[in-house]
């Protein structure tokens, strides 16, 4: 599913790709069951392409990763979580606008 710019996050590659990331990761946690989550993901696609370089944009299954979903509190979806240095800077639960997540993404940028 994941594009050459949008990445799959998972329990074994999320410490790297996530939290030690030098750049801004935004991570949608999601479910192939949840409609919502699926109306996202051209938009989470399109930002991953936007952003390429300058931000990590993935998805994270949470029915696989549940752990991930535990640690973060993950109690609907989808929901975006921006990380910056290893730490949660922005929460968004439920579909949203691109512009939404751009101005999110943009705030936390160099």
């Amino acid at each position: 599913m994941a594009g050459n710019d949008l990445f799959e996050f998972s329990e074994a590659n999320f410490e790297d790709q996530v939290l030690k990331a030098g750049k801004p990761v935004l991570v949608d946690f999601w479910a192939p069951w949840c409609a919502p989550c699926r109306m996202m993901t051209p938009t989470v696609e399109d930002i991953a392409k936007e952003f390429a370089g300058r931000a990590v944009v993935g998805k994270l299954n949470v029915d696989d990763n549940q752990n991930i979903a535990f640690r973060y509190n993950i109690r609907g979806i989808p929901t975006l979580l921006l990380f910056k240095d290893g730490q949660v800077q922005e929460q968004v639960v439920g579909a949203t606008s691109k512009d939404a997540i751009v101005k999110m993404i943009d705030k936390h940028l160099g």
